[in-house]
């Protein structure tokens, strides 16, 4: 980031609105949206390879602006794009990983030009009292039909079964392609970042339970919302998982220090990261510090934090 990103390489193989083939049943969109959140952009899945295919993650509107995670400023064209890129085949289902306004806004012009029912992760409505998260969720999500974990839909050659992933969003679902043992992971394991865990939505807990239930799987590949496909999936999400507990482990060392608010603990657990990151950090820092207090570790007065 910063001023050098000019001299950078595009660190991807396609640029927005282009189309890449990934294996016989699966490609990819790039959507027009990059962003310190969102990588190269918000990369639009289609799977199937005969009549009829599932979109999953159909994307950005540009429609909203969003402050922070996630950067929904520009998603002209991407509609366009997947049209042009399923052209002569039936859309069967539209599917969302979850309501981030970089995931899901585009699905309702999605549907609308192609009659296909948005299915998959449940609505996200935030309760009014606490720190509100709702710029960074599409509150227009509509679902036709809403899958729980282990539910199926399947098309053309393809079968796709959700997996329940909460912890990034309390609504995330993956997608496992059963043909291929390929998984469709949306923000919940990337390899080009870690997820931002926000509460009140966003439940360290959970999100460490998920990533368990995901090394307890068989998957061959992983293909997330933003950046490169994951190769090596359960050696990825083994050091996911050592890395929140380091962060944890750093998180008590700050507090026996006497460290005792969170800006504080950011600029000394995260250093030389991008200061446009620093407010997402903090959410993550609070969201652990949530769990240890949940866990009768740590305990809080206002916006301070202290040993139990």
């Amino acid at each position: 980031m910063g001023g050098m990103s000019e001299e950078k390489p595009w660190p991807d193989s396609i640029r927005a609105g282009e189309c890449e083939q990934h294996e016989p049943l699966v490609r990819r969109v790039l959507a027009p949206n990059p962003s310190p959140y969102t990588f190269t952009g918000t990369q639009t899945w289609i799977v199937g390879a005969g009549s009829d295919v599932a979109v999953i993650d159909p994307g950005p509107t540009g429609s909203g602006l969003s402050i922070g995670d996630p950067a929904d400023i520009n998603g002209t064209g991407h509609v366009d794009a997947i049209l042009r890129a399923v052209e002569g085949q039936r859309v069967a289902a539209i599917l969302c990983t979850h309501t981030h306004r970089d995931h899901s806004p585009a699905a309702a012009p999605l549907k609308e030009a192609t009659g296909a029912p948005i299915i998959g992760c449940a609505p996200l409505s935030l309760r009014d009292d606490g720190p509100r998260a709702d710029s960074a969720f599409d509150p227009d999500y509509a679902p036709d039909r809403i899958l729980v974990d282990g539910e199926r839909i399947s098309g053309d050659g393809w079968t796709l079964e959700a997996v329940a992933t909460p912890g990034h969003t309390s609504n995330h679902l993956c997608f496992g392609l059963v043909e291929s043992g390929a998984l469709f992971t949306g923000d919940h394991v990337m390899a080009w970042s870690t997820s931002v865990v926000s509460p009140p939505d966003g439940d360290m807990a959970a999100y460490m339970a998920s990533l368990s239930k995901l090394y307890d799987r068989e998957d061959r590949v992983y293909y997330p919302a933003h950046g490169p496909a994951v190769t090596k999936p359960r050696q990825l999400v083994r050091g996911m998982l050592g890395h929140r507990k380091q962060r944890e482990r750093q998180i008590l060392r700050e507090l026996e220090k006497g460290t005792n608010v969170i800006p504080e603990m950011v600029k000394h657990m995260y250093k030389g990261l991008d200061p446009r990151l620093n407010g997402a950090a903090g959410r993550s820092v609070l969201a652990h510090l949530i769990d240890l207090q949940t866990r009768g570790i740590v305990r809080a007065h206002d916006e301070e934090w202290e040993l139990a």
